[in-house]
């Protein structure tokens, strides 16, 4: 009984060179499989893809390009320390597991103040550009999209120009066209229906966080036609003209 004790102990401790061999090789294969997969998740994000992104992943003004703002940035959480609005925050799914608790801009609750610079000028390792106040306003971080089926004067007939109203800009990046709208009782309204112009809009969101339209704003923001990838423009200008 003595040596079948001492045995098992033995084998215990060290067990058979046919047994730790595989041991040894499951360890291997399966550390081997978990760490490809946990390669290929950490490398899919949907914002770095040049043909396919993640228009809901919003970046603050003066962001380098994804690839090299995701090299930079070490997630210290000073541009989000000195925005005004609290805009900035930590992105979760939108940016891929390689962006996690990178800065983006939440839209939804709130926006990026036209007149501040701030989260241009603390960034550590130069993820964010330094940009003067009047560089950032030229800056366009995405562009804002009428959701007409929302919008009060085109599905309700009910006049609204508080995108336009609250617009930042010098020269308003929305305007106001006459249209004539039917009502649920069939009558002709005429009202005055808000346009984007695609031109002039730099997508702060001022016009989101103040439309009246609850739950989804009828008026939002997305990447399309940031700055920082000229991939990523909305209009095509001359680029497949001729």
């Amino acid at each position: 009984m003595k040596n079948v004790l001492l045995q098992w102990i033995a084998n215990f401790c060290c067990p058979p060179k046919e047994a730790r061999l595989d041991v040894t090789r499951r360890q291997v294969l399966t550390a081997g499989v978990a760490g490809l997969g946990g390669g290929l998740l950490f490398h899919a994000q949907p914002s770095a893809a040049s043909h396919a992104y993640n228009p809901a992943l919003i970046r603050p003004p003066g962001t380098l390009p994804e690839e090299e703002f995701l090299s930079k940035c070490v997630r210290c959480g000073e541009c989000m320390k000195v925005c005004p609005t609290n805009a900035i925050q930590p992105a979760s799914h939108e940016a891929g597991l390689r962006g996690m608790w990178s800065p983006v801009l939440a839209m939804g609750s709130s926006y990026c103040e036209y007149r501040c610079n701030a989260c241009t000028q603390v960034c550590p390792t130069g993820a964010i550009e330094k940009l003067t106040l009047g560089a950032k306003q030229q800056v366009r971080i995405g562009l804002a999209h009428i959701d007409t089926g929302r919008c009060l004067p085109y599905a309700y007939a009910r006049p609204c120009f508080v995108c336009q109203e609250q617009c930042p800009l010098g020269e308003k990046a929305i305007w106001l066209e006459e249209a004539t709208v039917q009502n649920w009782r069939g009558d002709k309204v005429a009202v005055k229906v808000p346009r984007v112009n695609a031109e002039a809009c730099i997508g702060c969101g001022t016009c989101q966080r103040k439309c009246p339209v609850t739950g989804d704003a009828a008026i939002q923001v997305t990447s399309t036609g940031e700055s920082r990838n000229p991939e990523r423009e909305f209009l095509l200008g001359d680029r497949f003209s001729g």
